[in-house]
């Protein structure tokens, strides 16, 4: 299982803080494109990844156990 940890709109899109999902061996970009497919999520492209509380990119592979983390881009003034 892999963690996916959601903040901000994500959080606020799915309406979770969190999802487990079943897969090994993903990259970041495949995990992206599994969550924007089967839970509409949109901006993925933008969002800062995490793994394992490391900054991570599309290319980083994943394996059980991992907890990423999507955090979105903050604005602010």
């Amino acid at each position: 299982m892999i963690k996916v940890l959601l903040f901000a709109q994500l959080r606020d899109e799915s309406g979770k803080e969190a999802i487990s999902i079943e897969g090994n061996g993903w990259s970041v970009a495949e995990l992206k494109g599994k969550m924007e497919a089967e839970y509409q999520l949109g901006g993925l492209e933008t969002v800062m990844t995490a793994v394992n509380e490391e900054f991570a990119d599309d290319n980083t592979i994943l394996s059980d156990g991992d907890t990423v983390a999507f955090i979105p881009p903050v604005s602010g003034g």
